[in-house]
C-alpha cells in the first residue's frame, strides 16, 4: 500500500507540473501574439521629405524649359541628389533654360542637365569642369560604321604607314582609352539611337590628351574603337607592328614517301626493274644503296 501511495503522489506532482508548464507556455504565446498585433497596428515612422522639381514629360536635348514640363513632388530628404531644385519658380527664374541631356518623366531636374539662365544648348555647355573638346576626323570605317553616338566611350588608335625608305614597319598604338564622345558631326543629343555615318567625332579630354590627339593626327591616321557601355577598365596596351601579323604558326608540308622500292634484275644482256613493297627503313636503305644486280 505504501508503494502504491508513493506512486500516486508522484503522478499527482507530475500532473501539477505539467499543467503549470502548459499554462506558462500558453501565457507566453498570448504575450507574443499581443506584441505582434501592437506592431501591426503601430503607424510607420514618418520619413522626413522635401519638395524637389521633376520632369512631367520626356525632355530632349535643346528643349526650352516651361512650367508645363515640370512638377513638384515630395522626396526623401536623405536621398535627394545634388543639384536639384526646390520649386518650379527657382528653375524658371531669370532667363529661359534649355535641356542639355535627355530627361525622363519623374526624373529630378539637375543643374548639370540644363543650361544656366539665358545660355544656349551649345557644345560648350556640355563640357565638364577642367575638360576640353577636341574633334577627330573619321570616315565610315574609322568611325565604327556610324555606331558611335553622343554619350558613348571610345578608345583612340594611331596607325602609321610603313616607311620603306627608312625601313620602318607600319604600326598601330592606343593613344587614349575610355574617352567620352560629346558629339558626332553637329549632333550632341545623347538620346540619339540611330547610327549615322559621320565625318567628325568630338571627344571630351583634358589638355594633355588634346595635345596627344593633335600630334597623333599629324603622324598618321586616327581611328576609334567603341567600348562596351559601362566598361571603365583601362587595359594594358602595346604597339602592334607588321611582324605581329605573321605570328600565326605555318604548317610545314608533310613529305610524301614512296611505299615501294625498285629492284633491278639483269639476265645476260637484259635488265629489268621491279617495284617491291618496303617499310620506311627498308625504303630509305633502298634509296641510298645502288640497285642490286642479279646475274
Amino acid at each position: 500500500m505504501a508503494v502504491r501511495k508513493n506512486t500516486l503522489v508522484m503522478v499527482g506532482i507530475a500532473a501539477v507540473f505539467g499543467l503549470a508548464a502548459v499554462f506558462v507556455a500558453q501565457a507566453w504565446l498570448n504575450h507574443q501574439a499581443e506584441l505582434r498585433l501592437r506592431n501591426m497596428d503601430a503607424k510607420p515612422t514618418a520619413v522626413p521629405t522635401r519638395t524637389i522639381v521633376v520632369a512631367s514629360m520626356p525632355l530632349r536635348f535643346g528643349t526650352p524649359l516651361a512650367a508645363e514640363h515640370l512638377r513638384e513632388v515630395p522626396w526623401s530628404e536623405n536621398a535627394i541628389p545634388a543639384g536639384t531644385y526646390g520649386t518650379i519658380a527657382e528653375v524658371l527664374s531669370g532667363e529661359k533654360r534649355v535641356v542639355l541631356a535627355a530627361i525622363q518623366p519623374n526624373e529630378p531636374i539637375l543643374s548639370t542637365k540644363i543650361t544656366g539662365p539665358g545660355q544656349k544648348a551649345t557644345l560648350s555647355a556640355l563640357i565638364r569642369e577642367g575638360m576640353r573638346a577636341v574633334t577627330v576626323r573619321v570616315n565610315d570605317v574609322e568611325g565604327v560604321g556610324g555606331f558611335v553616338l553622343p554619350g558613348d566611350h571610345v578608345d583612340v588608335l594611331l596607325t602609321r604607314a610603313p616607311a620603306n625608305e627608312a625601313k620602318v614597319p607600319g604600326s598601330t598604338d592606343v593613344v587614349l582609352q575610355n574617352t567620352r564622345v560629346l558629339a558626332v558631326d553637329q549632333l550632341a543629343d545623347d538620346s540619339a539611337d540611330k547610327p549615322t555615318v559621320v565625318k567628325a567625332v568630338t571627344l571630351e579630354v583634358d589638355t594633355i590628351a588634346a595635345q596627344k590627339i593633335a600630334l597623333a593626327g599629324s603622324l598618321g591616321n586616327l581611328s576609334l574603337i567603341l567600348r562596351k557601355a559601362g566598361e571603365l577598365h583601362l587595359g594594358h596596351t602595346r604597339r602592334v607592328t607588321q611582324s605581329d601579323l605573321a605570328e600565326t604558326e605555318v604548317m610545314q608540308p608533310v613529305a610524301t614517301t614512296n611505299r615501294f622500292a625498285k629492284v633491278a634484275v639483269t639476265r645476260g644482256t637484259s635488265r629489268q626493274e621491279y617495284s617491291v613493297p618496303a617499310e620506311d627503313g627498308g625504303l630509305r636503305a633502298a634509296e641510298q644503296a645502288p640497285a642490286p644486280t642479279v646475274r
